[in-house]
């Protein structure tokens, strides 16, 4: 089915490659908003609910690698670009290593039965929110691409985008900061801890900054490929 859509969208849109893009982007969206509920299955040790949304996950991110090679392989010899096409394929990996993280996160919660770290129970889930906000605004950012490129890459569209992606700056730095006061207050409650629950906890709070981070960095991809603006 994915592949037939694709080849559609590549049939229907031989001008533009954006329409793609934004098919890529609904299953890395959806690993994305999975991470929530993972989390809040860890809290509640409902670990059956948390394998099947793992499942989920490992599902949208095959199905996004799936569109990313159709798109990839189809780009060189389909489409003529409004830019640069390294900027394009760069871009393309970047949204698909936001589903990469997430399938990684997926697998560090289900490798053994977690519980939350002490004193970090409220944190976490903010930690993980404020991530996938920043995700999201890439996201709009992402699907705004093809009205931008029905406008030739000017006017208002263009303008907003670039709002957007101010938004994903921001929201990485201070996801950044996040992360860095819950790793000190994670090993700050170490002795209280199983070191292998230390050690996969420290590697989660690691991959959910790098969701922020791929955000980050496919937002300034975008941003290179935009008309400057004041």
């Amino acid at each position: 089915m994915a592949k037939r859509i694709l080849l559609d969208l590549f049939n229907w849109q031989q001008e533009s490659p954006f329409l793609p893009l934004h098919e890529h982007c609904h299953p890395v969206r959806a690993c994305v908003e999975l991470v929530p509920s993972m989390f809040q299955c860890v809290a509640s040790g409902e670990y059956q609910r948390l394998q099947a949304l793992a499942e989920d996950v490992f599902r949208s991110e095959h199905e996004a690698d799936k569109i990313k090679r159709q798109i990839r392989d189809a780009i060189p010899r389909t489409f003529s670009l409004p830019v640069f096409r390294g900027d394009l394929l760069s871009f393309l990996q970047l949204q698909d290593s936001i589903a990469d993280s997430a399938e990684d996160i997926a697998v560090l919660l289900t490798i053994k039965q977690l519980s939350m770290p002490p004193g970090l129970e409220t944190e976490i889930p903010d930690f993980v929110a404020a991530t996938v906000a920043v995700c999201q605004h890439l996201f709009q950012a992402s699907e705004a691409l093809t009205a931008l490129a029905e406008a030739d890459f000017h006017g208002s569209a263009a303008v907003h985008i670039h709002e957007m992606i101010d938004q994903v700056e921001h929201g990485e730095w201070q996801a950044d900061k996040q992360q860095y006061r819950l790793a000190k207050a994670l090993f700050a409650v170490e002795d209280q801890m199983r070191p292998s629950d230390l050690l996969l906890w420290s590697n989660v709070l690691r991959e959910i900054g790098t969701l922020a981070n791929c955000a980050d960095m496919a937002g300034e991809r975008i941003r290179r490929m935009l008309p400057s603006h004041a």
